[in-house]
């Protein structure tokens, strides 16, 4: 079967971009190098082509009402034109998808979704929506946009260059949905998934006028940066992704991420377990780690505490911005302590590592 592609591949390949298979996508997973764009993206800007996520729209009078029931979050706190995260629970507690809210109207929001995820969602929100509600339209809209993203702290200078409006206009989780960027119409949003601050562009123009005229604007302070780059800094900034730190069989709260499960509000699916994992303790937790010994943790290895498993990594690698080599475990709850000693099991050694909170990137203000 044919891998898809963006209509940004031709820029891709013009700019030197290493093509690899992404979830049935052809994308670049490096330019220059890994470790050289996530360092462009700390300190100046990098332009990411995420074309490939899934936009799923939801129109109707029910439709505030509909969502609320999907989500973990309380999506009646945001206002028009306002970002929401949030996730998509099962019955059991365990993850459909975490994903991004765009909210136009209390009758009009859009949801962005992980790109692998995009038809499982929206058979998800379709099953859903048979459970008592009706009126509403329900699309998967994700062919209509490319996405383009554009991160770190010289991303606002270099994107008002192109841009009709005054992006200061533009808080952290809101969007503009009337917006020209090289005269081309575009919603642009202020979000960013590398722990820097930054843009997401959605247009059903021409991505690759934009994607050039962005560069040209940014000269030396902007590049072009690949999925390699784009995991590193997330992981970097300890964002969540699905697959590893949640999933069908890890919770929110698992996960570390109740701030996003509004327990409060309410009936939405998957309230009662969660409920009930908070009050039990649910028996795991998502603990961060540095590692002792020299060993980069990867995804799925084992955690060992005294000779007996407690435990797996949902990801590590090494920090670039950091120069540490650092790691997300889940482990069984009772040997989350600070400071505490564990040993990662790489390539059949033990290599020590310890548990400390704190220790991963944040952006100064």
């Amino acid at each position: 079967m044919s891998l898809k592609r963006t209509k940004l591949y031709d820029m891709h390949v013009e700019y030197g971009g290493k093509m690899v298979d992404f979830g049935g996508w052809e994308l670049p997973v490096q330019y220059a190098g890994i470790i050289k764009e996530h360092n462009m993206v700390r300190q100046k800007a990098g332009l990411f082509d995420v074309s490939h996520m899934g936009e799923i729209e939801i129109k109707g009078d029910q439709a505030e009402d509909f969502i609320q029931y999907l989500m973990t979050n309380d999506v009646k706190t945001i206002k028009d034109n306002q970002v929401q995260y949030s996730l998509m629970c099962y019955p059991h507690g365990g993850v459909v998808d975490d994903l991004v809210i765009y909210r136009f109207s209390r009758e009009h929001y859009l949801l962005v979704v992980n790109a692998a995820n995009t038809d499982k969602d929206f058979d998800w929100i379709q099953l859903n929506y048979q459970e008592g509600f009706s009126g509403l339209i329900i699309e998967n809209v994700s062919e209509q946009y490319s996405q383009l993203a554009l991160q770190g702290p010289a991303a606002e200078d270099i994107l008002q260059k192109i841009c009709s409006i005054d992006l200061k206009d533009i808080k952290y989780f809101w969007f503009n949905p009337r917006v020209k960027l090289a005269g081309i119409d575009c919603l642009v949003s202020r979000t960013g998934y590398t722990g820097e601050d930054g843009f997401e562009v959605y247009t059903s123009g021409d991505a690759s006028v934009i994607w050039e005229e962005i560069l040209k604007a940014g000269g030396e302070d902007v590049a072009p940066i690949g999925l390699g780059a784009r995991d590193t800094l997330r992981f970097e900034a300890k964002l969540p992704l699905y697959g590893q730190e949640i999933n069908e069989d890890i919770s929110p709260l698992e996960a570390g991420l109740g701030y996003f499960v509004k327990l409060d509000k309410a009936n939405f699916i998957g309230r009662e377990a969660l409920k009930a994992q908070q009050q039990t303790g649910g028996g795991r937790v998502t603990v961060q780690f540095e590692m002792v010994g020299k060993g980069i943790p990867r995804s799925h290895y084992q955690v060992e505490k005294d000779g007996v498993n407690i435990g797996w990594v949902t990801t590590g690698a090494f920090a670039p911005a950091l120069n540490k080599n650092l790691g997300l475990a889940l482990i069984k709850s009772e040997f989350n302590v600070n400071e505490g000693a564990m040993d990662i099991i790489i390539r059949d050694k033990k290599i020590p590592a310890r548990i400390r909170p704190g220790i991963f990137y944040k952006r100064s203000k």
